[in-house]
């Protein structure tokens, strides 16, 4: 009964709220955890300390926070009273014995997170939320009733018991770790009779020299962890015949989702997202790159995230044609420090993001399964090809600096062929790292 509470509440808050209406229910929501943090947790006790909160415009001058502070104060910042040596060694435990089931103290979910900069983030989930994943899951995974009943194979490099939460009747899900060996996932899909996929964009390319040895028939492939260019979902659909849609999941949140033409749109319902441009000033119009989002969880009593500064880059569409007010997002970019910088004619660094450099490498061959690129310099970059068949690099070469031509751009790059692994220790393959030192 709660899964169909939510189910309902979620699908008519995306559909019928008027901007007006998520105004209002985002600033009950906001002063709901804002006083119930003051309340419960010491460290924002402490830190809101001569500040009020009667307006949205008081609400923007509240101090944010971050997962270096949060970490630093885990302890007093949870409003459980969990000490965080303790809720760290159990995750660290849950990791090394890949054990990833059961709840922390038998109420609590615990994510740990090593991040794009390596550092640990602990994220806890109580159990009262992850029950009610079904009803969330079929409001807001990206999928319709008419998809029902659905045999999903969920592909990360851990689980937890979070996920496994997901499972319900209609909805049977099976994990399997993308450390797997492609041929025993495949024997997965089948054994299941999998009619939904759901795993990182990187891991799906694996998959795409084996498309012939895959026999099941796909409702849907849904995409998470990493940023889905539309490259990608073009290639995804056609290589095997069936609708991609992407979920924006952090460990913070849930951003957004699809909805059912496929568009991604911020849950402003359970996440608060504010978008700053390159300047610093609030964005309030589409087509305008963030670079720096602040983002409050509506939804976590336990571990109050409130304008948590994260550094992902997202630019907002214009209004969704599904109908849906929800703030539609044209791209992802990815985090800040996925993006790579080149120098124009007077020297001066330019920014080139991820999402059109990898355009480029994509499309100039179907024989690139993979690829990653690291930057150690402005201009000078070190791509490593992981090939399904023959392909001459310098082609790729002269696509590369013709299009930083066209932008006033130029740049050497060194090409290595080889295979490229998923990683062991994160959740996210990374194809773009760069090692420039930030000013």
């Amino acid at each position: 009964m709660n899964a169909l509470f939510d189910y309902l509440y979620l699908t008519k808050n995306r559909k019928k709220r008027n901007p007006k209406q998520i105004q209002k229910l985002q600033f009950k929501e906001l002063q709901a955890i804002y006083h119930y943090a003051i309340e419960y947790s010491p460290f924002y006790k402490t830190l809101y300390e001569g500040y009020k909160f009667e307006t949205m415009a008081d609400f923007y001058k509240l101090p944010t926070i971050n997962k270096t502070i949060m970490m630093e104060h885990f302890t007093t910042l949870n409003t459980e009273g969990l000490i965080k040596e303790d809720v760290m060694n159990y995750a660290i435990e849950k990791e090394l014995n890949k054990d990833y089931l059961g709840y922390y103290k038998n109420e609590y979910v615990i994510g740990l997170s090593s991040g794009t900069s390596g550092n640990k983030g602990l994220y806890v989930t109580p159990k009262s939320l992850t029950k009610r994943l079904p009803g969330v899951f079929l409001a807001r995974g990206g999928i319709a009733l008419k998809d029902l009943p659905l045999r999903i194979l969920f592909c990360l490099r851990v689980f937890s018991q979070g996920f496994n939460d997901i499972n319900a009747p209609f909805l049977k899900l099976k994990y399997v770790s993308t450390m797997e060996k492609i041929d025993i996932v495949i024997e997965t899909l089948h054994n299941q009779k999998t009619n939904l996929l759901m795993a990182p964009p990187s891991f799906i390319r694996q998959l795409l020299p084996y498309r012939d040895q895959i026999q099941v028939k796909l409702k849907k492939i849904i995409t998470y962890a990493e940023v889905l260019s539309q490259t990608e979902k073009a290639q995804f659909e056609a290589v095997f015949n069936t609708k991609v849609v992407e979920i924006y999941q952090a460990s913070e949140g849930q951003m957004a989702s699809a909805c059912e033409l496929g568009y991604l749109h911020i849950n402003e319902d359970l996440v608060n997202i504010e978008l700053y441009d390159e300047q610093g000033i609030k964005i309030e119009s589409p087509h305008v790159v963030g670079h720096k989002m602040i983002i409050t969880n509506l939804v976590n009593y336990a571990q109050p995230l409130i304008r948590y500064e994260m550094n992902d880059m997202i630019v907002l569409d214009d209004p969704c044609p599904c109908g849906s007010h929800f703030r539609r997002i044209e791209k992802v970019l990815g985090r800040s420090d996925d993006n790579i910088y080149f120098y124009d004619a007077l020297g001066k660094p330019h920014i080139v993001f991820s999402d059109l450099f990898s355009r480029w490498i994509i499309t100039t061959s179907d024989a690139i399964r993979e690829f990653q690129v690291i930057q150690h310099e402005i201009s000078k970059l070190e791509i490593t090809l992981d090939l399904m068949g023959e392909f001459d690099v310098e082609h790729l070469r002269i696509r590369i600096d013709q299009e930083l031509q066209a932008l006033g751009l130029s740049g050497t790059i060194e090409f290595h062929i080889g295979p490229l692994e998923l990683p062991k220790q994160a959740n996210k393959f990374k194809r773009f790292i760069s090692h420039l030192k930030k000013e």
